[in-house]
Parts: structure tokens; sequence; C-alpha cells
């Protein structure tokens, strides 16, 4: 890694889909990083099992994952891309150490565990509960300058920050303190079916959500009956959610800026506007899903690129993991 260069920790959990709003909201802004940032990026699939999961399912869903990244533009060359689990002594190790060094206040604090027990109330497992140190422990193991978040994440990062200095001011510096790094462009993509909320893969409506391996024709059908308003202008405004939301997907893929958008569709109905949405988006995802086949379809290539960038990953954490171990004492 170039040591003039600052260091990107980020991770994203391999469920299968990749919508359209992990996509421009974090991925794409992965990928512009690689040349910038020495970049490491995970797949958590340690942090799936909160949620009962089926184990053949994550299994394929992980290598997926794997493969769609790849495609997507996350270099192995220029970034550090590895699995989890396949470095999980590490991290499942800090994790339980920094439990220690974390306050049960701060994890009933957390807005994701309130949530996810709302929508998991059978299963509300210890896990859920601390998972927020074992990603701290993700991060404070590669001592990243910066985390690429959303603000539905700050929270996360703040506690990291948190536990990091607790640990620091008791034993001398240990870990470096992350900064979060707001993404700006593409980070909130809305639903199709109601902008009031973000894109999600768990929307029971299909025609709510994108997926970057949606066919074409699928992928302009959404696009179609997506919820606008009924002026058919195409112009930014407060009071026009689902237009705006058109306009911010359609300048991610074609870099043209919101004023551009208005005079190209200035006499034109949503219809038309909606159509060029469709297929512009449908078009800059086809090299993606193309390349993302060729690499699933080379299982030994796949197996070769996730195994030596996890031994990778597993020799970086494993140096803060042994500080952090002589510092408090433990056995070696």
């Amino acid at each position: 890694m170039n040591s003039k260069k600052k260091t990107v920790f980020s991770g994203i959990q391999p469920s299968g889909v990749i919508t359209l709003g992990n996509y421009l909201g974090a991925i794409k802004n992965w990928v512009k990083m690689q040349d910038d940032y020495n970049c490491i990026f995970f797949l958590a699939n340690m942090h799936a099992i909160t949620v009962r999961q089926d184990p053949k399912n994550l299994e394929e869903n992980t290598l997926k994952a794997y493969a769609l990244l790849l495609a997507c533009g996350i270099n192995s060359e220029k970034s550090l891309f590895f699995i989890q689990s396949l470095a999980g002594e590490t991290h499942s190790q800090l994790a339980w150490i920094l439990n220690c060094y974390t306050q049960f206040g701060e994890l009933s604090r957390m807005t994701q565990f309130k949530d996810k027990s709302q929508q998991h109330p059978e299963n509300i497992n210890a896990g859920l509960f601390t998972y927020p140190c074992l990603m701290a422990a993700d991060i404070l193991l590669y001592q990243p300058d910066l985390i690429p978040t959303g603000k539905d994440q700050k929270q996360h990062v703040e506690l990291t920050r948190n536990i990091a200095e607790r640990f620091n001011g008791i034993y001398g510096e240990t870990f470096k303190i992350p900064e979060p790094f707001i993404l700006s462009e593409g980070a909130s993509i809305r639903s199709l079916v109601d902008p009031s909320k973000k894109m999600s893969k768990s929307d029971k409506n299909e025609n709510a959500c994108i997926t970057i391996l949606d066919p074409k024709d699928t992928i302009i059908k959404k696009f179609k009956r997506a919820v606008t308003d009924s002026e058919a202008k195409v112009y930014l405004s407060d009071d026009k959610p689902g237009i705006n939301n058109l306009m911010t997907i359609y300048s991610c893929f074609t870099g043209m800026g919101f004023a551009q958008i208005e005079k190209e569709f200035s006499d034109k109905g949503y219809g038309a506007f909606k159509l060029a949405v469709g297929e512009t988006v449908a078009d800059a995802l086809q090299p993606i899903q193309d390349k993302y086949h060729k690499l699933l379809s080379d299982e030994t290539f796949l197996k070769f690129l996730y195994t030596e960038s996890s031994q990778k990953a597993k020799d970086i954490s494993q140096f803060t993991l042994d500080e952090v171990k002589r510092k408090i004492g433990l056995c070696m």
C-alpha cells in the first residue's frame, strides 16, 4: 500500500442482491476511490448471521456478491477485497475484546438494534445487540483513516471512534481514530413507488427496487411505472420527490447536472423522461452483468482471488490484534 495515501475501509453484507441504491450510493464511489486512496473492502458475511440464514444460500450469495463487486469495478490489483469469515479469527477475537470496552448503554442506543428487533421479534439474539463491536473490530484492525458511510451508518462510526478513544486512553496509542467520510453523490436513491423511503431490496413491491442484475426489459418497465406527479414537467423541486429521484439517478449515470437535465426534457413529458432513464441505466449495467456472469463461470479464478486477498487481510489484521493482546496482558 502507498504510505502517502490515506486508507479507506468499507464493507457490505452479501445478501445476494445489490440494488441500484447500493451501487450509486456506495459501490460506484468505492470504484472511484481506488486511484486516490489505499482501499480495503470486505463482504461482511459474519454480520449476516444475526438474522437466520439458509447455510447454502449464504455461501452462494457471498460468492455471487464477490463476483458482482469485482464486475462493478472493484480491482483486486488496486484494492484489498476480502471475505470477512476467511479472516474471521482476528475479527472475532478483537470483537470479544472490544465487547469488554463498550458500555451496555452505548449498544442499547443503537438505532439499528431497535429496528432489527422490531423486524425479527422472534430472534432478538445477543449478536444483534453486540454486532457494533464486531463492526468496530472490522474497522480498527486495519487502522484506516476514512470510513465511507451514509448518514444512517454514521452512528456506528461514532461508536467505533468512542471505543478506540477509550482503549487508547487506557493503554496508550493503539488504534487510529477513523473519520466518517459522508458520500454525497447518489447517496440516497429512493424507492420508485414511494420516494419518501430509501430504495430497499426488502421492499415487498417488486417495482420499488432496481437490482443491478435486472434484465433490460425489467429495468425499463420498472422506471415506466415509477411514481411521479401530475404536472408532467421535469424539473427539480421539493414537492416533486419522484422526479427528483429519477433526475438524481439520470445524473449519476450521465454526469449531467440538474439544469442540463431540465433543459434536455423541457418540452418532453414524463413518459419520454422515464424511458430515457430506464434505457440509460440498463445500458450502463449491461457490461457489469456480462462481466459478472463471466467471473461466476470461472470458480477456480474466483476462489484464487478471494483466498489470496483474505490471507492478506488476515496478515494485516493479525499485526493489530497482537498489539492489542500484548497491551491488555493476554498470553500469546
